[in-house]
């Protein structure tokens, strides 16, 4: 992902174009893993202005936003490089990898209600799973930003590494992945991979109806309002 003037925000264009490569590298038979990484400062900070706006108007519902489930359903094993801050819709995005590598110095947060709504992209369920319940909770609750260093030694990501070894680790451990046969591969992905798609299709359902609550409120349109200026 590349889009330094927005710091690698989900904007309508990059999740099209996000979408479109998850369709073809699950069509190309020759692919044996797939990396997923941003601009070495930011991974992704979630969904830009233009989003939000049509979050809050209804043109979009939140519902309708489907890219973790694109990267969950990807065939390949899918590797997050996460050098960069990964913020809201971009650490929904990272969780949904099959292993993922972050950065003690960068920044990681579900901060869905530091503008007053309640998260969604599957994070309820998908961050539970990843971090277990307490630090899952505690990210969701106060939308708060932890430094890749406070996840060290803790379940969940696989590696936290400076950050100049971050993309390194994942193209070492994709070399090694990729000696693998190809169709042991597919097998073996989509028998791990079950319980986060399970899990995302439960948590898009219970969030679904939980915006249908918290998008209308008062407080979350002067909050978004307030964001986009």
């Amino acid at each position: 992902m590349r889009d330094p003037e927005r710091k690698n925000a989900l904007s309508a264009a990059m999740v099209q174009e996000l979408e479109a490569c998850c369709v073809e590298v699950s069509r190309d038979e020759s692919i044996k893993v797939l990396i997923v990484t941003g601009l070495n400062e930011y991974f992704s900070t979630g969904a830009d202005r233009e989003m939000l706006h049509r979050l809050l108007t209804g043109k979009v519902p939140p519902r309708e936003l489907l890219l973790p489930r694109t990267l969950l359903d990807v065939p390949t094993p899918v590797i997050a490089a996460m050098s960069g801050h990964a913020i809201g819709g971009g650490l929904a995005l990272g969780i949904c990898a099959d292993l993922t590598v972050i950065a003690s110095e960068s920044r990681y947060a579900a901060n869905f209600m530091n503008y007053g709504f309640t998260p969604g992209l599957g994070t309820t369920r998908l961050l539970e799973y990843m971090l277990g319940p307490s630090l899952a909770h505690e990210m969701l609750l106060t939308g708060q930003a932890f430094r890749g260093s406070h996840f060290k030694g803790m379940p969940g990501f696989n590696y936290v590494l400076p950050q100049r070894d971050v993309l390194k680790k994942a193209y070492d451990l994709a070399a090694v992945i990729a000696e693998k046969p190809r169709a042991s591969l597919l097998t073996l992905k989509f028998t791990l991979s079950a319980r986060k798609r399970e899990l995302f299709e439960v948590a898009r359902s219970v969030e679904s109806l939980m915006h249908q609550i918290t998008f209308p409120l008062p407080d979350v349109e002067h909050l978004i309002r307030e964001l986009l200026g």
